[in-house]
Order: structure tokens, then C-alpha cells, then sequence
């Protein structure tokens, strides 16, 4: 694994430095440069191209050489530009993690224990649960229905994109939403690229319905965080924040139910 990550940051770093110049903001490349540097470095170019990409968009952080060029408050992103294209993009630094000192909201469980039993991953886990328990109609405060999971499609000056779950909802007043969700388990991040995708997927497939892109993250046993994020002067922002623990219904006490009420 450390050799593989190693190979990925080298390949990277000279994807980067071969097209970098002082103040820039963005730099494009295409997939065959991955397997150009390779030649360059006389390795083996990695069998999933993909993989190495995905691994620096989502989980892993960028060479250090690389994050030494980041102006104070910006940091690089990787973004789609198109079928086989990427940028490295410089976007406000912004790390959505849950707060700790938010207040946990109790709400009874209703996931069927087979669904518990047979669920293959964390972020499959945390859409069922979120699926079961309504969770997203609560954090809302509308009337959501999941439309479709593992939803690939593309984006115009993108390419293909995968939406973890699609749902579509309504209010009271009859105002129609498009809801993209992003789930993360263990130790993947609040994606700033996923949620550029997704809004920018809404406002090209449905643009006369309003879009609220949520980000949903496992806390521990049962604790799940909600997130409605919002993309802003270049930077990711948090516009409102949930937490919730599924307990049984007999040990929500009345006290709490009490609490909430008021």
C-alpha cells in the first residue's frame, strides 16, 4: 500500500510541476499524462488509472511539494473538466467536520435488523439508515423519496459523475426539491468536488427545482452528522448542521422529548 501511495505522489507531483507556474489558479491534464510521467519516471503506470485519482480527490492529500505552492487560505483541488480531463484547481480551504460541541438528537430507530445484518459497506450502511429512518425528511423538514442510489451520469465541462443517493422532495407550500446526498464512512472526507458536481448536475437536469446538496457522516455507533453545504465565494460552507443518535424507541425519555418541544 505505502509503495502504491508513494508511486501515486510521484506520478502526481510530476503531472503538477511539468504545467505549474507561479499564480496559477488552475491546471488542466488528460489521463494519457498519467501514463506519460510513468514513462518519464521509467516506472509502471498504475492499472487503474482511476483509482490514483479518485485516491487524491477524496482520501488522500497531495504531495507536500506540491501544497507548498498553495497560497495562505487556498489550498489545490483535482476537479473533472471533461471525458479524460482534469484541473488541479485552487479553491478557499474549507474542511467540513462535524462539531463537537453540537447537540445530539435522539431519534428511535426504525432500520430493520436485516438490513443491519446484510449491509456489504459503511457508506451503504449510512444511506439505508438514512433511507429507514427518514432522517433526511427530519433534517429538512420536508417530504423526501428516494428517486435513485449509485446514480452515474455526467455534466456538461465536467464528464461522468456518481451520486451516492438522488432524492426528490416537496414542502408545504408545493415547492419541488432535488436532493443529491454524499455519504461518508471511515475515513473519507466531506468532498468540496462532489458537492461542485452534484450542485452543477441539479442545476443541469432540473433547473426549475431547488437543490440541497447534503453530506451525511458516520460519528460512531449509531450517531450519524447532517450537513447542507453550500458552495460560496469559492469555498465550501456549512449552512446548517444536525446530529442524531437512532436509539431505541423505549429510551428516548420524556424529559428529552420535553427538551426538544421547547
Amino acid at each position: 500500500m505505502a509503495k502504491k501511495e508513494n508511486r501515486y505522489k510521484a506520478l502526481v507531483e510530476k503531472i503538477f510541476f511539468d504545467r505549474y507556474s507561479k499564480g496559477a489558479r488552475a491546471i488542466d491534464f488528460e489521463r494519457p499524462d498519467i501514463e506519460a510521467a510513468a514513462a518519464d519516471l521509467s516506472m509502471k503506470p498504475p492499472k487503474n488509472l482511476g483509482d490514483m485519482l479518485y485516491s487524491f480527490r477524496f482520501r488522500t492529500a497531495l504531495p507536500d511539494r506540491i501544497l507548498s505552492t498553495q497560497p495562505e487560505g487556498m489550498e489545490w483541488l483535482i476537479a473533472m473538466a471533461g471525458k479524460g480531463k482534469y484541473r488541479f484547481l485552487l479553491f478557499s480551504q474549507s474542511r467540513i467536520v462535524p462539531n463537537p460541541a453540537l447537540a445530539t438528537i435522539a431519534v428511535p430507530d426504525a432500520t430493520p435488523e436485516i438490513i443491519r445484518s446484510y449491509a456489504l459497506d459503511d457508506e451503504q450502511a449510512l444511506l439505508a439508515i438514512v433511507r429507514y429512518n427518514r432522517l433526511l425528511d427530519i433534517f429538512l423538514g420536508l417530504t423526501t423519496y428516494s428517486l435513485q442510489n449509485h446514480l452515474r451520469t455526467t455534466v456538461a465541462d465536467i464528464g461522468q459523475i456518481e451520486i451516492d443517493e438522488l432524492y426528490v422532495g416537496i414542502d408545504k407550500y408545493g415547492c419541488h426539491y432535488v436532493v443529491p446526498v454524499q455519504a461518508k464512512g471511515g475515513k473519507d472526507q466531506i468532498s468540496v468536488v462532489q458537492t461542485i458536481q452534484d450542485l452543477a448536475w441539479c442545476a443541469d437536469r432540473f433547473p426549475d427545482m431547488r437543490a440541497k446538496a447534503i453530506s451525511v457522516q458516520f460519528l460512531g455507533q449509531n450517531r450519524i452528522a447532517f450537513f447542507e453545504l453550500v458552495i460560496q465565494d469559492y469555498a465550501m460552507r456549512v449552512a446548517e448542521e444536525r446530529h442524531y443518535q437512532l436509539v431505541p424507541g423505549d429510551q428516548i425519555n420524556s424529559q428529552a422529548i420535553r427538551n426538544y418541544r421547547d
